[in-house]
């Protein structure tokens, strides 16, 4: 049994990290201050004796003995990273810090949730991680943006200078059940409008084009990375679906599959948000024997009925 702390536990994605790590037997803490993560994410997991769930802010420093850390904790969608733009900045840069501190203190490995935000509006496609990025470090979304990228350097230079246990994990678009229906993604925009029979909203004219995940295939590939030896492989490495979209073929198939009445309109595009997106997944197949398995109608089907679930319970 390891015993792992989980930055970001009741998120979206580490609430489902959380449970893949206790039906492995772990023992697992997690640490979330609740702006963006939601209580009734985890709460089907506070009966469980080896879960332990505690408020905290990784802005502050956390004391524990642990062997493994999962750092996910930041805001990850436009609308709430860019609510409090500086708090954005501070969740990934003294986040890092402390839980790299906390690493080196119990000699734990430690992995970084990045994103293909570091790649910004690419140049390159699809991008590979030897790619640096066309990152606008002004613009609306850079306190995100910015901030992963200097954790990155943080990570990689706590592993050169104290020789921390670490590993960098570059995740793309991602969508399933436990998603947040307001936080302004397109998965759960589209599934929410459709729902409901309401006007299905594109930024732009849909021609730019996304690569999406379901979440069961990120949170294999956050296992597979963490678990994998020899340890001197670093990354950082893609996780995603390399199967691309544009925003109006996601919108045709999403309105097919809820059988939804729902029209399309178009809004102005958003500052810096980008035209492409689609990973280069050639070394996570090469060094971590990792593909997504789930194509995209059964993920989008789980995550419609989810949504569907939860709006019959507000309405």
């Amino acid at each position: 049994m390891k015993k792992i702390l989980v930055t970001g536990g009741a998120g979206f994605i580490g609430s489902h990290l959380c449970e893949k790590l206790l039906s492995e037997g772990n023992e697992v803490i997690a640490l979330d201050n609740f702006f963006t993560g939601n209580k009734k994410n985890i709460i089907h997991l506070l009966d469980n004796p080896y879960f332990e769930l505690i408020r905290h802010d990784v802005t502050m420093p956390f004391f524990a003995e642990i062997d493994e850390i999962y750092n996910l904790a930041c805001p990850a969608s436009p609308v709430h990273y860019q609510y409090n733009a500086i708090k954005t900045v501070k969740t990934s840069v003294m986040g890092a810090i402390n839980m790299l501190g906390l690493a080196k203190r119990v000699n734990a490995k430690i992995l970084q949730a990045s994103t293909s935000e570091v790649y910004g509006d690419p140049e390159i496609h699809p991008q590979p991680e030897t790619y640096w990025g066309n990152v606008n470090p002004l613009g609306i979304r850079s306190c995100y943006d910015e901030g992963k990228r200097v954790a990155e350097t943080l990570f990689i230079n706590y592993q050169r200078q104290n020789k921390v246990r670490i590993k960098i994990v570059r995740i793309f678009n991602t969508y399933g059940p436990k998603m947040h229906p307001n936080d302004g993604r397109v998965v759960s925009n589209f599934i929410v409008q459709a729902l409901q029979n309401k006007e299905i909203t594109i930024y732009g004219n849909g021609s730019q084009t996304r690569s999406f995940q379901y979440v069961d295939d990120l949170i294999s590939g956050l296992d597979k990375m963490m678990n994998y030896t020899p340890e001197d492989f670093h990354g950082p490495v893609n996780i995603g679906n390399p199967e691309e979209f544009t925003i109006f073929e996601l919108a045709q198939l999403i309105i097919k599959l809820t059988n939804s009445k729902s029209k399309i309109s178009f809004l102005p595009l958003p500052e810096d948000d980008p035209l492409q997106r689609k990973p280069d997944i050639s070394l996570a197949k090469e060094v971590l024997k990792w593909e997504p398995k789930i194509y995209p109608e059964e993920g989008l089907l789980k995550t419609i009925d989810y949504f569907d679930n939860l709006l019959k319970e507000y309405f």
